[in-house]
């Protein structure tokens, strides 16, 4: 609740749900969460293509391009509550030329972390991605809980966690933070980096 404070904007949280017991047990959270700030609302749906359950998180009127396939607990409940307080407009703690490096990134990135909830590397690229997507539009990132969707796990013969795909491809496997991830994005930054120089 003290955490939820510092939201300034309006943030939604959108969940794409069924009748599963892992459904209600993530309504439940979400409803848990939305009571706490007046800021934040929860909305139900179960025409969603996307993953279910799952849910967005989006400020008013425009997609924010996070979202939680599973039930973000145990070492993840951190990432939820950060991508709750960046999607609602409280700055990051990260330098400003990084801000601007994501911001300035062309292209579109979709990308999913497969984690499970008990993995402590996980947390770092969730938030790192949650981040990248906050400040980027072209951006989206889905933290997927390989428990959850076992069968993805089995289909891309995921063997360890956290392992990211972008745009459908494998891009890289274990603890990354979003100075490992930025350089292997951004063509652009040599050049700059030799121009500072």
């Amino acid at each position: 609740q003290a955490y939820l404070g510092k939201v300034t904007s309006p943030v939604e949280i959108t969940a794409s749900l069924d009748d599963s017991d892992k459904s209600r047990e993530m309504r439940a959270l979400l409803q848990d969460i939305a009571a706490l700030s007046d800021k934040l609302t929860f909305i139900e749906r179960h025409d969603s293509n996307e993953r279910t359950p799952s849910f967005a998180l989006n400020r008013l009127g425009s997609e924010a391009g996070v979202r939680f396939a599973g039930i973000p607990m145990g070492h993840e409940f951190t990432s939820l509550v950060l991508a709750l307080l960046q999607v609602g407009g409280h700055p990051p703690k990260v330098e400003a030329d990084v801000l601007e490096q994501i911001a300035n990134l062309k292209g579109d990135y979709v990308f999913e972390t497969y984690i499970s909830l008990s993995c402590q590397n996980c947390p770092e690229v969730v938030q790192a991605l949650n981040l990248m997507a906050v400040i980027n539009p072209n951006i989206r990132h889905v933290m997927v809980d390989g428990a959850l969707y076992q069968d993805e796990v089995n289909e891309r013969k995921i063997m360890a966690v956290p392992t990211i795909f972008l745009n459908g491809v494998e891009f890289g496997a274990g603890r990354m933070g979003v100075d490992e991830i930025l350089p292997k994005l951004d063509q652009g930054a040599q050049a700059r980096e030799a121009k500072k120089l």
